[in-house]
C-alpha cells in the first residue's frame, strides 16, 4: 500500500460552522488528515464542547505551553478529558518543564516547538538571542531528544538539520502550495519540498481553508503527484 502524505489542517477560527465545513470538505482517501486547533479555539466555550464530542479524528492542540513545570503539567491535566492526540510545548520552557510535561502527557504525543516560522535571524537578535537560527534550532532539537519528546515542530528548511539529532516525528508549518503568499511567515517551503526534506506532517492553514476548500485540497494532491 502506498504511504499517504500526512497533513494537519489548521482550523484558525472559532466559528464552529466553519470548522465543520473544513472537516467535511478535507476528507480525502489520498491524504491522512488531522486537525490543528489553537489557544483561541480551545479557550472558547463552544470550541471546547465541540472537541469533546469530536470522534475518530486526529486532534492537534497547538497550545504552545511556555511556563514553569507545575503550570505546564496543570494545563495538560486541564485538557485530559478532550482526548488530544498531539500537544505543543515550547522547548525554550527548559528541560525540567519538558520532562515534567512528558511524564503527565500519557497517550497524548508531546511536540516540542523550536523557533516559530514567523522569526528569522534578525528577529532573534531583536529579542536577545546571540546564537544564529540554525544553531539554536539544533540545540533545541537535542534538548527535545533528551526530554524524550514525541515530535518536533520546525520549519521545513531546518528538517534535515533536526533529523541529525532527533529521530521521531517532525511536523512543519510555514507551508505554501505555490511557494508564494508568505503572509506573516518568513521561512516557508512548498509541500513537495518539505516532504523531500524529511517532514512527517505538514501544517497547512490558509492555502486550504481560504476560498474553495475542496479545490484547494485537490490542488495540493496535484502538486504532490
Amino acid at each position: 500500500m502506498m504511504r499517504k502524505n500526512k497533513i494537519f489542517v489548521a482550523c484558525d477560527t472559532v466559528n464552529i460552522s466553519k470548522v465543520k465545513e473544513i472537516i467535511e470538505k478535507t476528507k480525502n482517501s489520498k491524504l491522512k488528515v488531522g486537525y490543528k486547533f489553537g489557544l483561541e479555539f480551545l479557550n472558547s466555550k463552544n470550541g471546547r464542547r465541540f472537541l469533546s464530542k469530536l470522534k475518530n479524528k486526529i486532534i492537534f492542540a497547538d497550545l504552545k505551553l511556555h511556563d514553569i513545570p507545575n503550570t505546564c503539567v496543570s494545563a495538560i491535566r486541564a485538557i485530559k478529558d478532550l482526548k488530544i492526540n498531539y500537544l505543543t510545548i515550547h522547548i525554550s520552557s527548559g528541560l525540567h518543564a519538558l520532562k515534567a510535561a512528558k511524564k503527565f502527557s500519557n497517550k497524548t504525543k508531546l511536540i516540542g516547538v523550536t523557533i516559530l516560522t514567523s522569526l528569522d535571524d534578525k528577529s532573534l537578535r531583536e529579542i536577545g538571542f546571540n546564537m544564529n537560527l540554525k544553531k539554536l534550532v539544533l540545540h533545541q532539537a537535542r534538548l527535545a531528544s533528551k526530554a524524550k519528546l514525541d515530535a518536533i515542530v520546525c520549519s521545513a528548511k531546518e528538517v534535515k538539520l533536526v533529523k541529525k539529532v532527533f529521530k521521531k516525528e517532525i511536523i512543519t508549518p510555514g507551508i505554501r502550495i505555490s511557494g508564494k503568499d508568505m503572509n506573516d511567515q518568513k521561512r516557508i517551503l512548498t509541500p513537495k519540498q518539505a516532504y523531500k526534506n524529511g517532514s512527517d506532517w505538514l501544517v497547512i492553514g490558509r492555502p486550504i481553508t481560504k476560498g474553495n476548500i475542496k479545490k484547494n485540497i485537490q490542488t495540493l494532491i496535484d502538486h504532490l503527484d
